[in-house]
């Protein structure tokens, strides 16, 4: 499955304003398959351990307390080249830097408000994923 499938997860700011359809039709709309969707309130335990690998970054704290805030909706999406696929689809970190027709051009409120995540790499899809869902999860909706 490498390479075929990604994490995102839409994150509060766009989930608690209305936006999770809209950006799952955008998604679909550019031939991404949900695979799995969930909608959670993370813990800070649970935001703490997703997020470790930017325990010593400066913004690691607020990112935290950002993504506690409210729910959100992690999908395992699909598509051949998922990972750099979706990175492509989503734009730039801030939405003032983004490219037209990307998800944070269209619904991002700012930088640290960015509407999505998504997964960097092949390695951190999967282990991301299996943070939200079991593999038989995901292999079922194939």
């Amino acid at each position: 499955m490498a390479g075929n499938y990604t994490l995102t997860i839409v994150k509060p700011d766009a989930f608690g304003a209305g936006k999770a359809g809209k950006i799952i039709a955008h998604l679909e709309g550019q031939g991404f398959k949900v695979l799995a969707a969930r909608v959670l309130h993370m813990s800070q335990a649970e935001a703490g351990e997703f997020y470790a690998v930017h325990k010593e970054r400066p913004f690691y704290g607020s990112l935290v307390s950002f993504m506690t805030s409210g729910p959100c909706m992690p999908m395992v999406l699909e598509k051949a080249d998922a990972v750099a696929a979706l990175r492509a689809a989503i734009g730039a970190t801030d939405p003032a830097e983004a490219a037209d027709g990307t998800v944070r051009k269209l619904f991002a409120e700012s930088k640290e408000r960015n509407a999505i995540h998504a997964s960097d790499s092949d390695e951190n899809a999967q282990r991301e994923a299996t943070f939200f869902f079991a593999t038989t999860e995901i292999l079922r909706a194939r």
